[in-house]
C-alpha cells in the first residue's frame, strides 16, 4: 500500500506569482482549509515545496 499525505490549503494564493496557483491547482486546492489526499511520489513532493508557505502537511 502506497503512503498518503494529506494537503490542506492555508493562506490564500491571491498575490502570489502564476507558478504558485498553477500548482495548488494541479495539486486540487481551490478554497480555504480545503484538504486533499495524495500518494507521497517525488512528484507530488516536489509541488508540495514550490508551496510550502501556504499550506501544511499530515
Amino acid at each position: 500500500m502506497a503512503a498518503t499525505i494529506k494537503i490542506t490549503l492555508k493562506r490564500s494564493p491571491i498575490k502570489r506569482v502564476k507558478n504558485q496557483k498553477l500548482t495548488l491547482e494541479a495539486l486540487g486546492l481551490t478554497k480555504l482549509n480545503k484538504t486533499v489526499e495524495h500518494n507521497v511520489t517525488p512528484q507530488i513532493m516536489g509541488m508540495v515545496a514550490v508551496v510550502k508557505h501556504l499550506v501544511t502537511v499530515e
